[in-house]
């Protein structure tokens, strides 16, 4: 079953040379340097092409987090903070608020906007990966572990690293609680419905499949309820895909817990239960449209036109002629006035993000490594900030072709 997930652009990022001459005194300094430049080069290299894999990714984060973490953390172990933490200026753009940069003078706001990157980047490949025609069981359990990979990036960057930022975090900006919360949750909603996928095919039970479907659709209200109180420039678009996948996946839930109430003989709230599936799609078809004619950032798709829409679409017309079809020459039951009551809990399935933790200090950042930056013979105008007028070019990101069946038009 292939799927359709929306996606923010990547964050781009001023390039950084970590030329610091005469304060890196001795031939291992200037190394370390240079290995820093180089394995930040190839790391932003890797986030637009569309060859990279898992694998990829994850050797070449660990290296530059490695050699990063000696501007943070002290290579004796102590808990003292790093001297070159306030070297390096850093500038790097939103993934809502467009080209507009954020720079601060710190090594642990690189740590969590490249890290940020990173999460984003895993739930591109997920998306990739989920939109082929054919997807293989292998590939489904890679797009549903990335996007567990990309939730514990997001939760550890919110926990662990981001408060410990001098500069207060600017509202709406990618490194803000609500922000990183939708994100958060969007991957487990998203990560849930490879599972719902999943046991559809294997035709597991309609209750499972109706509470797991319930579950996903109460985590992609939480994710937009999480964004309402902020401007819709910015947050319109993202929001009407958490709408419409909510009342999808509303739909989905009412069409299962129709057919469970039809294997219980309770055929008149199985066509109530059906009906309220139908009005749910509907509302998530109106939603569609507006996702199409919403402007901001994110990918531009054609979700009503994607097979996962309008398998659901037939499912629930066929569902409910059955059960008024059966209603008319078995059941005979009334058909209640109200829709029945969701208060479906899912025991199995459910999705939690695979806890994160960036990699160790990098072997060649010994105390004497560390002792060779001599920050007194630092250039008084401080060349190592960015000009003012320099530019912050948006990432390329791969052209994601859409296939036959996937309604999906993305720029």
């Amino acid at each position: 079953m292939t799927h359709w997930f929306h996606r923010n652009p990547l964050k781009a990022t001023a390039p950084v040379s970590f030329n610091f001459y005469g304060v890196a005194t001795t031939p291992a300094a200037t190394k370390l340097c240079n290995d820093l430049r180089l394995s930040r080069t190839r790391l932003l290299e890797l986030f637009t092409d569309s060859s990279c894999n898992p694998e990829m990714m994850k050797n070449a984060t660990d290296l530059y987090f490695s050699l990063l973490q000696g501007f943070i953390l002290s290579p004796d172990g102590s808990s003292q903070e790093c001297k070159l933490r306030y070297i390096q200026n850093f500038k790097w753009t939103d993934t809502l608020q467009g080209q507009v940069p954020s720079a601060q003078q710190d090594a642990v706001f690189e740590l969590v906007s490249m890290g940020f990157n990173v999460a984003l980047w895993y739930t591109k490949y997920a998306s990739r990966l989920a939109g082929k025609e054919d997807i293989t069981e292998d590939e489904a359990k890679d797009v549903h572990r990335s996007l567990k990979i990309a939730a514990g990036i997001f939760k550890h960057l919110k926990e662990s690293h981001i408060p410990k930022l001098i500069t207060p975090v600017e509202k709406g900006r990618d490194l803000e609680a609500r922000l990183l919360d939708s994100y958060i949750i969007q991957c487990q909603a998203e990560a849930q419905e490879v599972t719902i996928a999943r046991a559809i095919e294997l035709k597991h039970n309609p209750g499972l499949i109706a509470a797991l479907a319930y579950e996903t659709a109460n985590f992609y209200q939480k994710a937009d309820q999480t964004l309402s109180s902020l401007d819709a420039t910015y947050a319109g678009k993202w929001r009407k895909y958490l709408n419409l996948k909510t009342c999808f996946y509303m739909a989905y839930a009412y069409c299962y817990h129709g057919q469970t109430l039809l294997a219980s003989d309770k055929c008149g709230e199985a066509i109530r239960s059906l009906q309220e599936s139908e009005k749910f799609f509907t509302k998530a078809e109106a939603l569609c449209k507006e996702y199409g004619e919403t402007k901001g950032p994110g990918t531009t798709a054609k979700p009503s036109g994607h097979l996962f829409f309008r398998k659901l679409g037939s499912l629930i017309k066929n569902t409910l002629e059955k059960c008024q079809r059966e209603n008319g020459f078995i059941y005979f039951q009334k058909v209640p006035a109200e829709a029945p009551q969701l208060e479906l809990k899912a025991n199995y399935g459910l999705v939690e993000p695979v806890p994160f933790e960036f990699p160790a200090l990098n072997a060649h950042w010994t105390p004497e490594a560390l002792a060779a930056f001599d920050l007194t013979k630092r250039p008084k105008d401080d060349t190592a900030k960015p000009k003012p007028d320099e530019e912050v070019k948006p990432l390329k990101e791969p052209d994601i072709k859409p296939q036959k069946d996937s309604g999906c038009q993305i720029s």
